[in-house]
């Protein structure tokens, strides 16, 4: 009965968050931020979103160490000095920011969707990932390790009215991710962690290729 009634607030949530899914084009993320009451990072400090939904929010702060790590991390992955590379080297960033975080704040999140979760301090579900990345993201912008992307709004895709009608809400629930810009060519990639266990690479694949039709043809992630 209580994954039931999770179940319907998960609905009404993503009615009243979503409404129709929709690209918010090559905006700035503040307006993400104000959506789900969060507050974008300052200098390294980041409010982290778990619980479902961002219903938990919790300060990390960058020290740093950690800082030094991430630079660290992205050098040794990166095999050339181009936007690709760059891609390639986000996620393993990604991948140990989350470590780091989980670590301190006790998130242990598991791939993908759980209608019991919510409320669970340790779960996040896309919205969590999608608000998390983008403020890992920032980070990593602010301290210059991105020279060829800029991180912009987070996107969401699905199909709610086909959810419901179908009685699948999982297949078509709107999807949440973060997005970057690469600036020469302006090509927008996800920067999807939902798909995946906390502390695994994301996928890092084209707006145009990710979530195409449900939950079941979800990109790989990038090694």
């Amino acid at each position: 009965m209580r994954q039931v009634r999770n179940l319907v607030s998960l609905l009404l949530a993503a009615v009243s968050l979503a409404g129709c899914t929709y690209d918010r084009g090559e905006g700035p993320p503040g307006v993400h931020f104000a959506q789900f009451r969060v507050a974008p990072p300052d200098g390294n400090s980041v409010e982290v979103c778990h619980g479902y939904t961002c219903q938990i929010k919790t300060t990390f702060y960058f020290r740093p160490k950690d800082i030094q790590d991430i630079s660290a991390e992205m050098r040794t992955v990166k095999k050339g000095d181009t936007p690709f590379q760059e891609r390639r080297a986000i996620a393993y960033a990604i991948a140990m920011i989350e470590k780091k975080v989980g670590a301190r704040l006790g998130i242990k999140d598991r791939a993908g969707m759980e209608f019991g979760g919510t409320g669970d301090p340790t779960q996040q579900d896309c919205v969590d990932e999608a608000t998390n990345t983008t403020s890992y993201l920032m980070v990593l912008q602010s301290h210059g390790l991105l020279k060829y992307h800029t991180v912009i709004v987070p996107m969401t895709k699905g199909d709610l009215l086909k959810a419901t009608l179908q009685g699948d809400p999982v297949k078509y629930w709107p999807h949440w991710t973060a997005v970057i810009q690469e600036k020469g060519t302006r090509q927008r990639f996800a920067v999807d962690s939902w798909i995946y266990a906390d502390g695994e690479n994301p996928a890092v694949v084209e707006v145009e290729k990710w979530y195409i039709k449900d939950i079941n043809n979800l990109p790989k992630a990038t090694n």
